[in-house]
């Protein structure tokens, strides 16, 4: 079984040749199937002998693969798509082949200092002070848990004791993302969620009146105000600026999750609206949604990280000599910076792309997708069928058609899944389900969205 033979050399051009023609082909938009379709067309797939290699492959490719919808197909345009380049998913093979363990410098040292390379950059689009650092996390979602855990180390370790066995209590807006939650239910954190504007936005003065209804035993609970730069749903930004002083009146933490709409930060025509964000204590993104590498890869971003070390670093005797020269700046652990400790080197395809087309490229990119996402925006101002729910802020379009029920917009959705012309789903806004589109792949085009939008009449 590790042994290379003229058999595996065989399935070594087989995978290499799949590959790389899945990276460069236009990949079909391909749909789901039921549990008993996928046994019933696959079969027994995990046996006693073994399927053998090429049969194996030919089961991926012929069948299960045709069952995941592309997600880096240009008219995926739902939940938040992903366009890898071409380069880092080239690189993705040399990293499974390499096998690093990324999790420690003494392990995997050249691909940390890689990986720090590309959070530097990220550091410096926020504005982050220049001892800012972290670690790449598979998702938003362990990125935004692991920066809350810090900011609740640093509430309690501030206090002395006194709240080591108080249940902490974060403040953020009904916009904010949904792992915001499950971060508090994983921690057993209360959480006061702000009303949020017309738009989605966390309102200022809706955070203030928040606080100011706090009781004070509360308001002693408070560890944490997490703001959102780029909503899911909507793609708008709250006002950082406001809510990063009440936090500093609240001598809290600052958190900014920008897992989706943080990659908006390449693109000058949009930077003003992050005013605010070079104050966080904490801020994520996700290089796997609008900046161009493959699943998984968050970026985690500290601007003290030595806090977060202090709050993550897990401690047993195996461990000891990682951590023998505590206090070196060397020795950068990624471990330490997360509710991790094995690790894949998952920063190094977003590096690898970086390092072969440069920033340029990306603000370019990122500029494109606006681009488009405005044209769509007024393609749908002008129609007579349709109507705009807002102005796009970022990428994401929010906008219904007129006189449809529920039904209708999920009959249309399913219907072009099905032709294999687009993927769209509906959402809900203020109670009402209507259409979502998310532009993040530089391949979409104004047509692309031309054809989706007329097939609505």
């Amino acid at each position: 079984m590790h042994q290379h033979d003229a058999s595996m050399e065989v399935l070594t051009q087989a995978i290499v040749r799949y590959a790389v023609d899945r990276v460069r082909m236009e990949p079909p938009l391909d749909a789901p199937r039921t549990p008993a379709e996928l046994k019933a067309m696959a079969g027994r797939t995990v046996t006693e002998r073994g399927l053998g290699g090429l049969e194996a492959l030919r089961v991926f490719g012929e069948v299960l693969a045709p069952a995941c919808i592309s997600a880096d197909h240009p008219r995926f345009l739902s939940f938040v798509p992903t366009a890898p380049t071409e380069a880092s998913i080239l690189f993705d093979l040399v990293v499974g082949a390499s096998n690093i363990y990324a999790g420690s410098w003494m392990e995997g040292g050249g691909a940390v200092f890689a990986e720090n390379e590309a959070l530097r950059y990220l550091a410096d689009l926020a504005g982050m002070p220049a001892a800012a650092g972290g670690v790449f996390v598979s998702g938003g979602t362990a990125g935004n848990l692991s920066a809350l855990i810090a900011a609740r180390w640093r509430w309690r370790q501030r206090a002395g004791g006194r709240f080591d066995r108080t249940r902490g209590l974060i403040i953020s807006s009904k916009g904010a993302h949904s792992s915001i939650a499950q971060a508090c239910r994983a921690m057993d954190t209360d959480e006061v969620q702000v009303t949020s504007d017309s738009e989605g936005r966390l309102h200022v003065e809706n955070l203030r009146e928040a606080v100011a209804t706090l009781a004070p035993e509360d308001r002693e609970r408070v560890f944490a105000v997490v703001a959102t730069c780029g909503t899911t749903n909507a793609g708008v930004i709250d006002d950082l600026d406001a809510a990063a002083d009440v936090a500093a009146e609240l001598g809290v933490w600052f958190h900014v999750d920008g897992a989706y709409g943080g990659a908006g930060l390449a693109a000058p025509s949009v930077r003003a609206h992050y005013h605010g964000i070079e104050r966080a204590d904490s801020f994520i993104v996700d290089p796997h949604k609008w900046l161009f590498a493959p699943f998984d890869c968050c970026a985690l971003l500290y601007a003290d990280p030595s806090v977060a070390r202090a709050a993550h670093t897990q401690h047993a005797e195996y461990l000891d000599v990682l951590h023998a020269d505590e206090g070196h700046e060397e020795d950068w652990n990624p471990s330490d910076f997360a509710h991790h400790l094995s690790r894949r080197a998952r920063g190094l395809p977003f590096w690898f792309s970086l390092a072969t087309y440069g920033t340029g490229a990306y603000r370019d990119a990122v500029e494109q997708s606006l681009t488009v996402t405005r044209e769509a925006a007024r393609l749908i101002r002008e129609s007579d069928h349709l109507e705009l729910i807002m102005e796009p802020e970022l990428s994401v379009v929010l906008f219904r058609r007129r006189g449809w029920t529920p039904a209708q917009y999920q009959q249309w959705s399913e219907e072009m899944l099905a032709a294999g012309t687009a993927f769209v789903v509906p959402t809900a806004w203020a109670g009402e389900t209507v259409l979502r589109i998310c532009v993040v792949n530089p391949r979409t085009t104004v047509d692309d969205v031309r054809l989706i939008l007329d097939s609505l009449t």
